[in-house]
């Protein structure tokens, strides 16, 4: 059999990498034990994987060093967790040789500790505080992947896909803000064969519950800011969420929201008037007397202006949606899309990432055939006339319906069968 590992070099095929994987795997054994199928949340991992360019030999890269871990450290939210995380894993990790972990929500690990023998071992590897294991740089691993697909994963030995970390089995659980439901980070235990059962997968989910039920009860005396939550996906007139109260938004106001969360660096008058208006004719002073009623509605301290920005953190479904796109995590994207951004809006910039958003998950279901994501885009208000989605879904599953939609939208759309059009 072809070595899986040299099919997996940078340019080779995506998909043949993955058969030769999941074969490899299917008759693997090892002395007194019996082969078994690769679970589909590796198998899926593993896809990604390939497809961001991750090598069978490549190591985690540290992102963070020195002063500015620390600092990073100091101000991230879950470090008013790490006494919590410490008091119910510490002992744990120590006694069993294995390791505690917590990384962010883009997978650099902020904090490594537990046992010196096994910190010793992967230092090795670079599973060190400061360094990147997102799933897009290191391939299948739990903290990694967990934050990728935003649920609780564990990984067993060489269902990792870098071979330096296939001696390892690793469990790891998403934590979220409690008031925003927005991914902080995740914690993970990671160790040897002892980690091997289901219980470990339920303590670390323990574990998290337990940090946001924490989170919550500091949240109203360590933030100043209060947190919003902007929901613009398949609404013309946004809804904004804070401190448990919910506000519709005017069209206007909702296209404001969605270009601040998008830009925490500010945008300029001329700027933000270019991005809002078609008609080059609409004066600042409307804009300006636009920016006053979103300011009075929002309360103090919330907008900022020169250049005007948002104060207080703001987190938009659309952002989630483009974060989980951005590390292949395709199915928590589209079960996150609740259809176009502001449909209704004709604001150039908004017009842009609308489709720029949904553009790019097109391309991810199209590329990756999953007949049932496929399916549901396709089936769903906003993708029932995506020629191409029907294409990819007719070549997976050519039931009769599926075959006579497709025919239909070609006719429709005058494209020879078979053929994508230009």
């Amino acid at each position: 059999m072809t070595d899986p590992w040299v099919a997996l070099e940078p340019g080779a095929d995506p998909l043949e990498r993955m058969r030769l994987l999941r074969r490899a795997h299917e008759t693997f054994t090892e002395a007194g034990t019996v082969s078994r199928p690769v679970r589909s949340v590796v198998a899926d991992s593993w896809r990604r994987s390939a497809r961001a360019g991750v090598g069978p030999d490549g190591t985690a890269r540290v992102e963070l060093s020195d002063g500015d871990l620390g600092s990073y450290r100091a101000e991230h939210p879950l470090a008013r967790v790490m006494p919590l995380f410490r008091e119910l894993m510490g002992t744990f990790a120590a006694d069993g040789e294995h390791l505690l972990a917590v990384c962010d929500a883009q997978g650099r690990l902020l904090w490594v500790e537990g046992h010196a023998a096994a910190r010793r071992r992967a230092d090795g590897m670079n599973f060190v505080p400061g360094a990147r294991w997102a799933e897009s740089a290191v391939g299948t691993n739990a903290p990694g992947t967990a934050v990728a697909l935003d649920r609780p994963v564990q990984v067993f030995a060489t269902e990792h896909f870098i071979r330096e970390v296939q001696p390892w089995t690793c469990a790891a659980a998403p934590v979220h803000d409690p008031r925003t439901g927005r991914l902080l980070g995740a914690i993970d235990i990671t160790g040897g064969d002892g980690l091997a059962h289901p219980h470990s997968l339920a303590f670390v989910q323990a574990v998290a519950r337990a940090a946001e039920s924490q989170l919550a009860l500091l949240a109203p005396a360590a933030e100043s800011a209060e947190a919003f939550a902007l929901t613009a996906l398949g609404r013309d007139e946004a809804l904004l969420v804070a401190g448990g109260r919910s506000t519709r938004l005017s069209r206007r106001h909702s296209e404001i929201l969605v270009l601040l969360a998008a830009h925490p660096e500010g945008l300029t008058g001329d700027e933000l008037l270019c991005a809002l208006y078609e008609d080059e004719s609409v004066t600042p002073v409307t804009l300006r007397a636009e920016l006053a009623r979103l300011r009075r509605l929002l309360g103090s301290g919330v907008l900022g202006s020169r250049p005007y920005r948002l104060l207080a953190p703001v987190e938009s479904d659309a952002a989630v949606v483009e974060r989980k796109l951005a590390v292949g995590a395709v199915t928590a994207a589209v079960s996150t899309y609740g259809g176009p951004l502001l449909p209704g809006s004709q604001a150039p910039a908004v017009v842009r990432m609308r489709r720029r958003l949904a553009d790019g998950l097109r391309a991810a279901l199209v590329s990756g055939r999953d007949p049932d994501l496929l399916a549901d885009w396709a089936r769903a208000p906003w993708g029932e006339d995506d020629l191409d989605v029907w294409q990819a879904l007719a070549a997976i599953r050519p039931t009769a319906p599926v075959r006579a939609r497709l025919a239909g939208l070609e006719a429709e759309q005058s494209v020879p069968p078979g053929r994508t059009p230009r």
